[in-house]
């Protein structure tokens, strides 16, 4: 079973090995990380604005709370 790797990767040149194999591969994941960490961001955003949301509506709240 070695022999017939060996044999396929002396038959198959480099430049297609790089091209054809690694670089597609390369280019998929870098858009994935690309990708997901748009989407965190934008996850962290409306995070970010529904805590300052509850913070703004929290302390009014207490305050009306404390009130009565």
């Amino acid at each position: 079973m070695s022999s017939v790797l060996s044999i396929f990767l002396q038959e198959l040149p480099g430049l297609v090995l790089v091209l054809g194999i690694f670089l597609p591969v390369a280019l998929l994941l870098f858009l994935l990380i690309a990708y997901f960490r748009i989407k965190l961001m934008a996850v962290d955003e409306e995070l970010s604005q529904i805590s300052d949301q509850q913070n703004k509506y929290g302390s009014s709240l207490r305050r009306h709370m404390r009130r009565r």
